[in-house]
């Protein structure tokens, strides 16, 4: 965006204005990429079951031991060990091929 404002404002700008103005912006859209990139470099990527392991999840179908979750608005067959009813709240900490491992909250 800083990109576009300063490629305008070097157009519509009287000189030597519209130069003193382009360098500025372009500098701060600089030091923006630069601080994105620190920012989000050393993030791990997390998908699929890695990012599911803690999160909490709805219970819509009597889990004794197995039954069903709602997850992130999906439903997912689910075992709990300990048992939890419909309408409890359970964490998820692990998977098992499709089946989603949960232990009450």
């Amino acid at each position: 965006m800083l990109w576009i404002l300063a490629l305008v404002l070097f157009i519509v700008l009287a000189s030597p204005w519209n130069s003193v103005a382009g360098a500025i912006l372009l500098l701060a859209g600089i030091g923006e990429v630069a601080y994105w990139w620190r920012t989000v470099k050393g993030r791990r990527l997390q998908t699929g079951a890695e990012a599911m392991v803690g999160r909490r999840a709805k219970v819509v179908a009597d889990c004794q031991p197995e039954g069903r979750v709602s997850f992130d608005g999906a439903l997912w067959n689910a075992r709990c060990d300990d048992g939890a009813d419909k309408g409890d709240s359970v964490v998820v900490s692990g998977r098992d091929g499709l089946l989603l491992i949960v232990k009450r909250d």
